[in-house]
């Protein structure tokens, strides 16, 4: 038995806003997205995803206390060297980076995931230089 698989295939472009959604929902439908799971050639071993535009993300939702209690750790693998961040900081900081490490997180820990995150744009606000793109979707339409 012949089995066909897809061998190169061109990304498509997905603008989301996510004003007012909720954080982990939201991520799934990014990092989902992102792998091309909803394509009928989607096969776990190959990247047959697209690219992700996220706008807005300064107005993303933290449900219950996670905005207060909500911590990311990174350590410099030396002695005293982790180093914590609160969500309630990103917002203020650079909030598109909620959304980068809820999506990071989601992904598969594979060789692909880094290709995967290449694809994923985020913005805090609404301006972002892929307006091209979506110039190029609505002519398709």
């Amino acid at each position: 038995m012949k089995v066909s698989s897809i061998r190169k295939h061109e990304p498509a472009w997905h603008f989301i806003d996510a004003e007012g959604k909720v954080l982990g929902r939201f991520c799934t439908e990014a990092a989902n997205l992102l792998r091309g799971k909803g394509k009928t050639s989607f096969v776990t071993h190959m990247d047959c995803g697209d690219h992700v535009v996220i706008i807005n993300a300064a107005k993303i939702v933290l449900t219950g206390n996670k905005i207060n209690a909500k911590a990311y750790y990174h350590h410099s693998f030396h002695p005293g060297g982790i180093k914590t961040e609160y969500a309630k900081d990103l917002m203020i900081n650079d909030p598109a980076k909620i959304i980068e490490f809820a999506v990071k997180g989601m992904l598969p820990k594979n060789k692909l995931q880094g290709e995967w995150l290449k694809r994923l744009h985020v913005y805090a606000g609404a301006e972002h230089p892929h307006m091209g793109n979506v110039a190029h979707l609505q002519k398709g339409n």
